[in-house]
């Protein structure tokens, strides 16, 4: 079998000034990086063009497609006269070295150059771990040289962060070694994706926003419970300069020359899962359709896309698709990935319950539904005609899809159906007001999306967020932080589980990227790598990259 990486290889790259003018754009709006990656070198911020979230079920090793669907429908767009650009986020090496693979779509619907995308790409990821391990170490310093900002070493909330799985960096020891080595105080790792650097690129405006988010990030607090700012340490502006090019969004092609947009890379079950703001705006002033998804399943990125991204930024989405697979539908019924090949139409139906609840979640907020069925070669017509069925209910359309395939012309069923959603007037409204307090916020989104009965909060927890209150963040939004395996904080529920306790065990004030993580159950903000992982299988042979997913 053909893999995605050989399929990426054999492709045409056309030069990117030639991807630049399919979208208006001169020599002298961007910034070439080799012959296929270029950034934008002044983007527009904000156009006429209408909005389509890319989302999906709850994820499971069978496969959903999300990304694949994004460029197919792109592609799609394209083919039949639409003037479209797809928005995505940048890949982690994490997943990359670890189990996910990279983020470039798959078959025949994927982004290019692969290799350099899931890589190191334009350098983003890297200039984002700088920053904020500069904050790090600027802070360790300022108390070292006297501390003048009074800040309590037991209070210090600011990590270090490295784009990596690593586990045994989650929980680490500062400062050994005597006086000369700084104060000795525990801290630990977060992956780079969870970093509040990144989110903050990622829902800053321009440039002279990221500067004044970057100032207001909270490090920690002083003995008297009051916070710190990154600015009281002098950090802010040689953050910003570090950040000064990673700030401009990337032009990146698909296979068959769709101009694509790549820029951020928050993940979706521990950040809030969107590309950038920028990248985005900027795609409403370039095309006519801008597609774009947000990470995992709806219940973790469609939510926080609605409820953080589109609030902040004041966008307002024309229609979302959601993407299922008969494969991972059988999954949640129950089915072992072993046994996904034989025909299971009663399997199909329980868990296609999974499906019908993020289509009714995604439907609240307003939004045109269609659902894309990523088909795969063992799929029946019985199990599709079910999986068509149990939406019809909702009223919401199951398109039959195969851009993995067939590239664009396998999706223009659905380019098609998106653009006749996108037509009818956006009833968009996010799921709870600014001035609702915190914890209520917490409920709203468990008890709303989720489907939870209790939800318990670990002592301290309620007590920290009225301080914040108190502080003056009432009204920032919050940025759950889940599995992304199920609705539950428990991984091993499948399907559409209710009524279950969801534990609250930590909370985090983001101020600088203007929201409050809570984190549930077991949750890590730093993965670690399996037993076999991928990177076992990364090589080079010949000058040529291999194994890469």
């Amino acid at each position: 079998m053909t893999t995605d990486l050989a399929i990426a290889q054999r492709a045409t790259l056309r030069p990117i000034g030639e991807i630049a003018a399919r979208l208006g754009l001169t020599d002298d709006d961007i910034i070439p990086y080799g012959r296929g990656k270029a950034k934008l070198a002044n983007p527009p911020s904000g156009g006429d063009g209408k909005l389509i979230l890319v989302t999906a079920i709850s994820p499971t090793p069978a496969g959903e497609g999300k990304t694949t669907t994004t460029v197919g429908l792109t592609d799609a767009l394209r083919e039949v006269g639409a003037n479209a650009v797809a928005c995505l986020r940048e890949p982690s090496l994490g997943p990359c070295f670890g189990v996910k693979g990279g983020a470039t779509g798959g078959g025949y619907a994927q982004v290019i150059p692969m290799e350099d995308i899931n890589l190191h790409f334009t350098g983003d990821f890297h200039a984002i771990t700088s920053a904020h391990n500069l904050l790090s170490a600027m802070l360790d310093n300022h108390i070292h040289w006297g501390n003048a900002a009074g800040i309590d070493p037991g209070r210090i909330t600011w990590r270090r962060v490295l784009d990596m799985n690593d586990r045994a960096l989650r929980n680490t020891v500062v400062g050994l070694g005597g006086r000369a080595n700084g104060v000795t105080r525990e801290t630990g790792f977060d992956i780079t994706v969870a970093s509040e650097v990144m989110a903050i690129l990622c829902l800053a405006r321009d440039k002279a926003d990221l500067h004044a988010r970057l100032s207001e990030i909270r490090v920690g607090a002083r003995a008297d419970g009051s916070l710190v700012k990154a600015e009281e340490i002098g950090a802010p502006g040689a953050m910003a300069a570090l950040l000064n090019d990673a700030v401009l969004p990337n032009l990146v092609q698909t296979l068959e020359g769709t101009p694509v947009l790549i820029h951020g890379g928050p993940f979706a079950n521990i950040a809030h899962g969107c590309n950038s703001v920028i990248a985005t705006k900027a795609a409403l002033g370039l095309a006519d359709y801008v597609v774009t998804e947000a990470g995992f399943g709806a219940d973790l990125g469609a939510e926080k896309f609605f409820d953080i991204k589109c609030r902040k930024a004041g966008l307002a989405p024309s229609a979302a698709v959601v993407v299922a697979t008969v494969r991972a539908l059988k999954m949640h019924g129950g089915i072992p990935r072993g046994e996904l090949q034989a025909e299971n139409v009663a399997a199909v139906k329980a868990g296609a319950a999974n499906l019908v609840r993020h289509v009714e979640n995604v439907k609240g907020f307003g939004v045109p539904v269609v659902v894309a069925i990523n088909r795969f070669t063992a799929d029946t017509e019985a199990e599709l005609a079910t999986v068509a069925e149990c939406v019809e209910a909702l009223g919401v359309e199951a398109i039959l899809c195969e851009h993995w395939a067939k590239g664009g012309k396998g999706a223009t069923a659905l380019a098609e159906a998106v653009i006749a959603l996108a037509a009818e007037p956006s009833e968009f409204s996010v799921l709870y007001p600014d001035r609702m307090p915190l914890w209520d916020k917490i409920e709203t989104v468990a008890r709303s999306i989720y489907r939870a009965g209790e939800i318990v909060a670990a002592p301290g927890v309620r007590e920290r967020l009225s301080q914040w209150e108190e502080a003056g963040f009432r009204d920032l939004p919050i940025c759950m932080a889940k599995t992304q395996s199920s609705f539950s904080a428990d991984p091993t529920k499948l399907g559409a589980p209710k009524g279950f306790s969801l534990p609250i065990r930590e909370v985090r004030l983001s101020a600088g990227a203007g929201f409050v993580v809570a984190l549930t159950g077991e949750v890590m903000t730093m993965p670690g790598l399996p037993r076999h992982p991928a990177a076992e299988h990364i090589d080079v042979v010949d000058g040529r990259i291999t194994g890469l997913s």
